[in-house]
This record gives structure tokens, sequence and C-alpha cells, in this order.
């Protein structure tokens, strides 16, 4: 009944009209799964490889032909007959039959779609829900990995990440209100201006908080003759302000707009993105209000931080995503001395999901959080090996999606059946958004009382004092 007998794949468009891998698998029984690959547009280099076809004359080069084609030939033929259950063994098999180190062969968005679909197909075939299938391969990865390690495989009770990683949990949700960087034509340096409803009893109410400040900011940044209607790749707002600043001061005028309190109910984060301006060993901001002594807009790793330390000074900020460049360990290391006790600093770029890299970093003592992207590594059982290793080190989990989605919701499911803490999707505009908040809201329903919700509380040494200035 959990053999696999027929692979199919094609082409479908993501987003941004961007092609990308859908894959069917079915098992004995007819048991079919179906999953969609995402892509990113602001992309790690030391992430694992998309196969692209190169054509200018198809899709402007961006087709996904070649990857379709690997699974339907040659990664169809390799898994024909193995058990869709057992996911361990099968993504051995697909990085085995890749074989080098960042699936540049196959196509990590060709081995990613097998993989990830196979956990649908397996559920399936055993009869149960995505997210109850994804919680017994989430337990048997924590037993895998203490037997290997001699590690306990029960909870975590101490540390940073206390509570996380044992049960099934409804996630904190982090969420896009303002977009700059690559997610917005790079209207602001930074990437994203997000909010966590830290004060929120449920899921639930901590969407609708969310709903609540996304249209005050609406009509704040309308009423300032800015674009309150325009949105990047992941539905935050898109203005054009006159520095980075202002976009934070926004946000926390339209918290307060929302009858909420900046820090208390709902907390900023940041996600810098700063490999993207980082050039010859210096941070280039082309829109920042900066002191004169604070060298411009080309700054020093220890200029960047002590921009960063200034702004979690003046605004509620908990979390701080690539704060500095993902190659720039030494910032790293100076980001984590000054602010690693106050904020959750969230490795992307840095860690792309692999866990050589965030043992470098637990070894070296950078960061304090990860961000989990299942793309960025290629096969879901990796994906659950780091999110293992973060969890048992003390690092913050944060299940993120992609620039470029679809209305799979493969993430939903995992972040719960993993009883991870945090979700970042994007914003509530966009319905490939959308499709992962609602079924996190089925899941809330469905699940009841066997999945928790922990929302602000995962966090234990926040800074949550402010010192609001309104934007001029």
């Amino acid at each position: 009944m959990t053999r696999i007998e027929h692979v199919h794949a094609r082409q479908v468009l993501d987003s941004r009209g961007k092609p990308t891998v859908e894959v069917e698998v079915t098992c004995a029984g007819r048991h079919v799964g179906r999953a969609i690959v995402p892509s990113g547009a602001s992309t790690g280099q030391f992430e694992a490889c998309e196969l692209r076809d190169g054509d200018a004359n198809h899709y402007d080069g961006a087709g996904v032909l070649r990857a379709v084609s690997n699974v339907t030939d040659e990664i169809a033929s390799a898994v024909l007959g193995l058990d869709a259950v057992d996911q361990k063994t099968f993504d051995r098999r697909l990085c085995e039959l890749d074989g080098t180190p960042n699936k540049s062969r196959l196509g990590a968005n060709a081995i990613l779609g097998v993989s990830l679909e196979t956990a649908y197909a397996g559920a399936s075939a055993v009869g149960i829900p995505l997210v109850e299938h994804l919680h017994t391969l989430w337990r048997r990865c924590r037993r895998t990995r203490a037997a290997a390690t001699g590690a306990k495989s029960g909870p975590v009770t101490i540390g940073r990440t206390a509570g996380l990683g044992r049960d099934m949990l409804l996630p904190l949700p982090m969420v896009n209100m303002i977009s700059g960087g690559l997610h917005a034509g790079r209207n602001l340096d930074v990437q994203d201006i997000l909010i966590l409803p830290v004060g929120a009893e449920s899921y639930s109410q901590a969407l609708e908080w969310i709903v609540r400040v996304y249209r005050r900011l609406g009509r704040l940044l309308t009423d300032a003759g800015c674009e309150g209607y325009l949105i990047g790749d992941e539905g935050g707002f898109g203005p054009k302000l006159t520095d980075n600043e202002q976009a934070l001061q926004f946000v926390v005028r339209a918290i307060e707009a929302a009858g909420l309190r900046p820090g208390d109910d709902v907390a900023l984060g940041l996600d810098v993105a700063s490999t993207h301006f980082f050039r010859d060993g210096k941070y280039h901001l082309t829109r920042n209000s900066l002191s004169p002594s604070a060298g411009g807009s080309s700054l020093s790793a220890a200029e960047m931080v002590d921009l960063l330390e200034q702004w979690c000074d003046r605004y509620p900020l908990i979390s701080i995503e690539d704060g500095v460049a993902d190659d720039d360990w030494n910032g790293w290391k100076l980001l984590t001395e000054k602010l690693g006790r106050r904020v959750q600093l969230i490795g992307d770029d840095l860690f792309v999901t692999n866990r050589e890299r965030l043992q470098r970093g637990v070894d070296t003592g950078v960061a304090n959080s990860v961000l989990i992207k299942v793309n960025q590594i290629g096969t879901l059982w990796e994906t659950l090996e780091t999110l293992a290793l973060a969890i048992d080190a003390g690092y913050w989990p944060v299940v993120s999606a992609r620039s470029g989605e679809t209305e799979d919701a493969t993430i939903a499911d995992l972040v719960v059946a993993t009883g991870a803490g945090q979700i970042k999707v994007g914003s509530i505009a966009r319905s490939e958004r959308l499709a992962k908040y609602n079924q996190l809201l089925r899941l809330e329903e469905q699940l009841a009382d066997r999945a928790g919700y922990l929302g602000g509380r995962i966090f234990r040494q926040a800074n949550l004092k402010s010192q609001i200035s309104n934007p001029q």
C-alpha cells in the first residue's frame, strides 16, 4: 500500500509568474500526493541549486523543463518500489542519485518536489492527515539524532528553546508589513519590516491582530501621501520612504492605531538581508539617516551593528534576520555579542537550512535562531535534521516560505507537526500566503487541545522597550 508506483511532474507557475516544479506520486492502492516547489528572490549563495533551462525563448530562460524531465525519467526510475513512509531512506536515495553537494546535477527543485510529495503520498497511504504523518516523521528524526549523538530525544526543558520540538504547536506568525530590498524594487535597503503579535493568546487572535494592524498601516501610508496600496512579492506594502527608519516608525504608529501596545501586544521584526548591499567589506546603505560619526552610507560591520543596536534602543524590535552578510562571520560574532541576549538573531543566508553551516554557527557562538526553508536544502528529511539540531542547540527555529510561493501549504503542516513555534510566510494580502494562514486556522480547529500555542512566551530575554518618534 505504501510502495511508490508512479511519479509524474509538470511545469507550473509561482506567485511571481515564474516557472516551478509540481510533482505527483502514486502509491499502491491509488494513493496520490501532490506538492509544488517554492522559489526565492533573495537567495543565499550557499543554498541548494535550482535547475533552470536557460532558454531565452521560453520564460526568459527561467523554465524548469529540464528539472521536470529529471523527475519523470531518472528520479522516477530510481524510486519506483520504494516505501513512501520511509522518508529518511527515500531522501537519502535522492541525494545519492544526484551525487553533488548542492543538488546541482538533478536540481534541488526536482529533488524537493519528489521529497515533499512523497510525504503527502505516504500520509494518504496510511490514512492519516499530513500533519500527523509529519509529526511521526519528526519524532523518528529526533530519535535517530539521539541515537547518533547520544543526546536525549525528549523535550528541551531549559534555555531558549524550552517547550519547542516535542508536541504539536500552533506557531507565532512573523508577518511582513513593509517590503523593501529585492522584494519591492529596492525602495528601501532593508528587505522587510515585520510584526510579531507576542501578546495574542491564540493563533486565531494573532491573525486578527495582524489584519487589523495591516489595514491601519495602509490608511496611514495613504494619508501621508505614500503608496498605501502597492505591495511587494510577499504582500507587504512597498512605499517609497525617505529612509529605512521611517518604515519602523510607520509600523509602530499602525500598531497604536489598531488599539494595541507596541512591544507588549505586538513587537517588531526586521529582515535586513544585508548580504545584498554588502560589497568590498562594507555595507552600502542608500536610504538611511545617519549621524556624521556613523561614516555615511558605507558602513563597516561594527557600524552596521551599532545602527541595529540603535534601532533596538528606539523601537520594540525583538527579531533581526541577516543583520550582517552571509559570509561575514566576524560581523556575526560582533552582532551576537552586542544583541544576542536582547533579540532573536536569525541566520537565513548565513545557515541556508544546512546542518553543517548551522553547526559551525553553534560552535562559534553566532546568531541564536535559524530560518528553516525546505528548498534551501532540498529534501524534507534534511530539513527535519537541521530543525532538530537547532532546537537541541537552543536556536529558535522559524519555518519560512519564499518570495515565490504557490497554493501549496506544506509548511503550515510542517511548523505545527514539529512544534517549531514560529512561522514566517509573508503578509495577508496575497492568496499564496493566505493558503498557509488558512491551513493553520484549519489545524487549530482540527487539532484543538492536541496542539498548544506558546506565542510570544517562547521569547525569554527579548527587549520590548521602545522610544517612539513619529515619521515626518
